[in-house]
């Protein structure tokens, strides 16, 4: 073997074991799941206290088949009052809340962050 053969041979080894180095900490870097927040939203819906049954299951399931579209955002409840629909939704986003309320035709009046929560629990511990 001849000396430039053998230089070769170096460049060649170490160009391989950098690459095996390389790929080795790209597979083991932690890949960042994205933050999910949690929002209550309120809507409007004059009679809302009024629906039947059938109506709030057509409503959950548009939802669903909506959301079922869409990454990134989970519908966790909604609470049904007289003239209003308060949902919690979790989500990575406001944009995404209100992309799925477009889809779905919902009507949107207020977003609201929900940064903590508070039980009767909270009292004990």
């Amino acid at each position: 073997m001849n000396a430039n053969t053998k230089i070769f041979s170096c460049i060649f080894i170490l160009m391989m074991a950098f690459a095996v180095s390389a790929a080795a900490q790209s597979n083991t870097v932690a890949k960042k799941e994205p933050v999910m927040k949690t929002f209550l939203i309120e809507r409007d819906i004059p009679g809302a206290g009024n629906l039947t049954p059938a109506d709030l299951k057509g409503i959950s399931q548009k939802s669903c088949t909506v959301l079922k579209q869409m990454n990134g955002i989970q519908w966790v409840q909604s609470y049904v009052t007289g003239n209003k629909i308060f949902c919690v939704y979790r989500a990575e986003n406001e944009t995404l809340l209100r992309e799925h309320a477009k889809k779905g035709g919902f009507p949107i009046t207020n977003i609201i962050e929900i940064n903590n929560t508070i039980s009767p629990a909270t009292a004990e511990n």
